[in-house]
Parts: C-alpha cells; structure tokens; sequence
C-alpha cells in the first residue's frame, strides 16, 4: 500500500497540510514522551504526599493520553500519515525522557510542570502553522490542548509550592 492508498480529500493545499501534519505529529510524539513521563513518576513517586501526587500524575497522564487519538485521525482527516512505532516517536520528540532510578517528588512536580510548559509554546507554534495553513479545525482544536496543559502545569506548580 502507498502513501496515495492514504490520502484523504481536503480542500487544504497540500503543501501547508503537510506542514501542519508535521506539526502534529511533533505534538503527537511529545504527548507520548510526556504520557509515558508522567505514568513513570505515577508508578514512583514517594514520600509524605504519595497519594495525592500519585492520583494527580495518573489524572494527568489519562488527559495526555486521551489527545493522541484526536491529534493522530486530526493528522488522516488532513490526508497525511502519522507516527508508527516507539521509534518514530523517539525520532520526533523533543520532551526528554527521563530514565533515573529515583527522582525526588519535588523533581517530578518541577520536571512536569517544565515539560507541560515547553508542550505549551509547541501548541502555540503549531496554532500558528495551522492558522498559515487555514485550518481552522486545527486551529480550534489546539485551543483546548493548550488550556489543558496550562491546567497540568497550573496544578504541578501548585502542588511544589513548599515540596
């Protein structure tokens, strides 16, 4: 099967479709990294406040889990193919993983925070991307993506005042 056995008709020029393809794709990678983080300090975190750091990073990692459908069918509704495999996602992201075998939940808290907040200047490139393009389905979904990381980040500073 060819990349043609994919396309899906648009009515977006193809080359700014694709760019907005990229785009996702690069948040599509980035919201795996940042899910698999967040699930990692679930499964580790420790100390005085387990439970409700505990809860708050399984909360945190279901809502970044639950955007990759939406982004990936975002990127086949334009005509365009998204990530495969664990290495196309290691290859497209950019929030670093973190493979320590203890990591204090101070660390995590401040860890997160900053890696929901680079996610956040990703959206906000891409929104500009999708707007250059006109895809204002794009555009508007991307709108909730960010409100929804500047919650995550909102609530991880809250949560480190005095960890």
């Amino acid at each position: 099967m060819t990349n043609n056995a994919l396309k899906t008709p648009t009515d977006l020029k193809a080359n700014a479709v694709a760019a907005v393809a990229d785009a996702l794709n690069g948040l599509l990678a980035d919201s795996f990294a940042l899910y698999l983080k967040t699930k990692n300090f679930h499964w580790h975190v420790s100390g005085p406040h387990f439970r409700d750091y505990h809860l708050m990073f399984d909360e945190q990692a279901a809502e970044i889990f639950a955007t990759t459908d939406l982004i990936a069918e975002r990127v086949r509704k334009t005509g365009n193919t998204t990530l495969r495999s664990i290495g196309d996602i290691a290859k497209r992201q950019s929030v670093k993983d973190n493979d320590q075998d203890f990591v204090t939940p101070a660390d995590m808290l401040a860890e997160l925070r900053a890696d929901n907040l680079a996610f956040v200047q990703a959206l906000r490139a891409a929104k500009e991307v999708a707007g250059a393009a006109g895809d204002n389905a794009t555009d508007s979904l991307i709108d909730d993506w960010t409100d929804a990381a500047e919650r995550r980040a909102w609530f991880l500073f809250e949560a480190g005042r005095g960890a």
